[in-house]
This record gives structure tokens, C-alpha cells and sequence, in this order.
């Protein structure tokens, strides 16, 4: 005999699809940090009328419908850059971010390209308006997408063979 008895202020369950619709929505994007031989960073500048103009920050975005992190990280790379890795890159960390300037909480993965050869050169899209190759050091005046202790940790990171998990662009 059935002796359960239903709690009297038990919510009804939702359909899978009337749920699903109730969780938080996250933008999801993906950054490639490569080297030159110096190991000094890779960064491109935000031209005039984008969201970002006039900071420099990694190559990288938001992933398109159904991607994940490591194709969208490739994608951007060569969209921004004109660069097609001969192999993936390497997780070297992710960062939350629980609000990007009023549009809710976003996740960064960011990904290891290796190092760049000292004859390539940057093909760029028309989203920026200049690269260039740069020492941590050398970057504390500079108008930055990500912070400046976020490019640490994934330079330490990129260099050591290791991950870093950050929160607010600060690792944790």
C-alpha cells in the first residue's frame, strides 16, 4: 500500500523546455594568448565604433550557436587575425565574470596558441585598427580589455604548462 503523501506547498514540475527556460543565461567566450619568442603578448586595438574602441586586448569572442570554447577559439583567432594554428591551443584558464557592463554573468575560456614566429605577420580584421607585440611590463598605462593581473595569471600560466581559475578577472 501507497502510504506517501504529497507536501501540501510542493511546486508543480515543470516540462524539461518550461525549465530550461527558467536558468540563468551566460555569454560564453574564448581568447587566444600567443607568444613571440620574447614572450611578450599578442594584442590587437578595438578601431572606432566598436563596443571596445581604443583598448587592446587577446584575439578572441563569443562563441557562435552550438560551438564550443576550443572552436571558437581557433575561429577567432583566424577571423582577427589571419593565423591558423597547426595544432590546439591549450586551456590555460576561464574566468566569471558575474555582470559585463549591464548584460549578466560571462565566462572567458582562454587558450595557449604557442609561440609566433618571428616572420608572421598579422592579418587583421576590420574590428581593429592595430596589433602589437607587448612585455607585461610595458603594458600599465595601456587601456586594456582584461585587466592587467588577468594577463599575468595567463602569461605565468601559458609559460608554466598550468591553469588558472579566475573570478572577476583575479585569480582565485
Amino acid at each position: 500500500m501507497d502510504t506517501t503523501v504529497p507536501a501540501p506547498d510542493a511546486h508543480p514540475v515543470l516540462p524539461r523546455a518550461e525549465w530550461v527556460k527558467t536558468l540563468p543565461q551566460t555569454i560564453v567566450a574564448s581568447c587566444v594568448l600567443l607568444l613571440d619568442a620574447e614572450d611578450r603578448v599578442l594584442l590587437l586595438r578595438y578601431a572606432g565604433r566598436q563596443p571596445a574602441a581604443g583598448l587592446w586586448g587577446l584575439p578572441g569572442g563569443m562563441l557562435d550557436h552550438g560551438e564550443d570554447p576550443l572552436g571558437a577559439a581557433r575561429r577567432e583567432l583566424y577571423e582577427e587575425t589571419g593565423i591558423l594554428l597547426d595544432r590546439d591551443p591549450r586551456l590555460i584558464g576561464y574566468d566569471h565574470r558575474a555582470d559585463v557592463n549591464g548584460t549578466g554573468p560571462v565566462i572567458d575560456f582562454y587558450f595557449h596558441g604557442g609561440r609566433l614566429p618571428a616572420e608572421l605577420s598579422v592579418r587583421r580584421s576590420a574590428e581593429h585598427d592595430d596589433d602589437g607585440l607587448f612585455a607585461l611590463s610595458d603594458l600599465e598605462s595601456t587601456p586594456l580589455t582584461n585587466q592587467l593581473p588577468t594577463l599575468t595569471a595567463l602569461h605565468t600560466a601559458a609559460l608554466t604548462g598550468t591553469a588558472v581559475c579566475l573570478r572577476e578577472g583575479l585569480p582565485q
